[in-house]
């Protein structure tokens, strides 16, 4: 049977790598737009950024992703993945400088570093970002998707579309492992698309009331595989890209 969500998805987004200078200062401009001229975050002041890009030490060595609207041409999205510092392997990401991961949950000394990537600023401009009311509304008819037939004539939220771009660059850049601090509702968000990520550790005021969250993404694949499989198949292009398996820490190596 077709999944007409991957047609859907074609016809109204474009998610793209942003590798160029211009692609660059779109990615910074689109962040200044949402976090500090919009607000959507406490501890974003404008005053920072006196040339209308927001943007940090981390930028260096991430990988910057743009959601492109098709009909309109916008860019109204993007995300940033933070990958280990080439000049310096064992920098800390974000959220191990700034959460309380528990490693009772989640031991990172035993995954290979150079095969982490941390999700950050994953971002929609305000036209499209649903409020707090209208997410839980979204949730509960999320909710009610499990119960009953997808119906794919419509594409869920663009949420979604931002997690394509993550889970296929992730697959060709050979990341293996998420780390991500995030407000416990967008996890929910993804998770009514079996997208989630697993909390390892307490809520902390981070920019907002955030959490660390955790995956494998081979595991988070393989649960969608199973319960949601048109969403399955449109993040990994009908299993065209997939990440490779896991790999130990050297240390930890058999």
């Amino acid at each position: 049977m077709p999944n007409d969500m991957l047609s859907t998805f074609d016809e109204y987004f474009e998610v793209i790598t942003a590798d160029t200078p211009e692609l660059l200062e779109q990615a910074f401009r689109l962040r200044y737009a949402v976090l500090c001229t919009e607000a959507r975050l406490p501890g974003f002041e404008a005053a920072r950024y006196p040339n209308g890009m927001e943007t940090d030490d981390y930028d260096r060595h991430a990988h910057h992703l743009l959601l492109k609207h098709r009909p309109s041409g916008d860019f109204i999205g993007g995300a940033r993945l933070i990958f280990p510092d080439p000049s310096d392997p064992e920098k800390l990401f974000p959220v191990e400088q700034h959460t309380q991961i528990d490693p009772a949950l989640i031991d990172i000394s035993k995954l290979s570093r150079q095969h982490i990537a941390e999700i950050s600023r994953f971002i929609l401009v305000g036209r499209y970002s649903r409020r707090r009311e209208q997410r839980r509304r979204s949730e509960k008819s999320a909710a009610s998707e499990k119960r009953e037939p997808l119906d794919r004539r419509h594409f869920p939220h663009p949420v979604l579309a931002i997690a394509v771009g993550i889970i296929r660059l992730c697959a060709r850049q050979g990341i293996t492992h998420w780390l991500s601090a995030m407000e416990p509702a967008m996890n929910r968000l993804l998770g009514h698309h079996e997208l989630q990520l697993d909390p390892v550790g307490p809520l902390i005021d981070y920019h907002g009331p955030r959490r660390p969250y955790y995956a494998e993404i081979g595991k988070v694949l393989e649960r969608a595989h199973i319960n949601n499989l048109p969403i399955w198949e449109l993040v990994t292009d009908q299993g065209r890209i997939l990440p490779p398996p896991p790999v130990c820490a050297p240390d930890q190596a058999l």
